[in-house]
This record gives structure tokens, sequence and C-alpha cells, in this order.
């Protein structure tokens, strides 16, 4: 009677620490999650405060970005430089990411954005509500955005 009650207990045991044990695919996606949540993260206080450096380890030389001011800009450079004269400038900025998808060496992140821009920036001392989509892409452990689109929610 002991030996079925030890055998039953060592497989229940056994069953379940196999049921709630996450899967390797799965631990690894996971994981890049939250390498990319906090890139996004990084992004955001780069942003704030104005931080090129910063954001030009995070953005690849070839991002390109649809901007919220309904133009294209070509490449890190074109993004930076708005940086650099107060284009992208905020008091503010809080970002939710509500769903990421990582394929391979791509990852895509869609959500919303809150800013309130200051100074030279376009509408400066508003409270902007945005969509946003960013593309990041891997080379070796790096990775970096290579794209991003932000439009504007009109009221």
């Amino acid at each position: 009677m002991m030996q079925r009650w030890l055998t039953g207990s060592l497989l229940s045991a056994l069953l379940t620490s196999t049921v709630w044990t996450p899967l390797p695919a799965e631990e690894a996606r996971h994981q890049e999650e939250q390498e990319i949540r906090a890139l996004e993260q990084a992004e955001v206080t780069a942003v704030l405060n104005q931080d090129v450096a910063a954001l030009e380890r995070l953005w690849s030389p070839q991002m390109i970005v649809n901007n919220p001011q309904n133009g294209i800009s070509a490449n890190r450079d074109a993004v930076i430089d708005r940086v650099k004269r107060g284009l992208i400038r905020y008091s503010s900025f809080d970002r939710h990411i509500e769903a990421i998808r990582v394929s391979g060496d791509l990852a895509i992140v869609m959500g919303s954005e809150t800013v309130v821009p200051k100074g030279d920036a376009p509408r400066a001392g508003q409270t902007v509500h945005r969509r946003y989509t960013n593309i990041w892409a891997r080379s070796g452990s790096t990775w970096r955005s290579v794209g991003r689109h932000a439009n504007v929610i009109l009221p």
C-alpha cells in the first residue's frame, strides 16, 4: 500500500513539474520579448533626454520612419537631425506596448503613445495621442530599430 502511494505521489510530482515547466522555446521567446521591451523603454528615455549617442546605438543607420508629421524620414541621420533641431522634443513620453511579435531576427512592436511636445516641436504644449509600430532587427546579439510608423490620433 505504501509503495502504491509513493509511486502515485512521485508520478503526480513528475507530471506536475512536466506540465508547469516552460519549454525552452517559450523561455527564449519570453526572454526576447523582455529584451525588446527594455529597448523600447531605452528609446523613450533617450528621446526624453535628447541623448543622441544612445539613439545612434538603438537606431540602425538604415532606419526609415513614417513620421507623425505625415512625412518619411529616410534614415537614422534624418531622424537624428530632427532631434538636434528640437523637432522631436517632449516634456513627457508614455508608451504602451500592446503586442510584440518576434520572428527570427525581426521583432515587431505595436501600441500607443502619449507625448507632450515642447519648444519648437510640432504641437508643442498639446497632449498628443499616437498609434505606432516599431520594427527591430537583430544582427548577432544586437537589436536595432530599422523601421517605425507613428500616426497621430485626432480627437
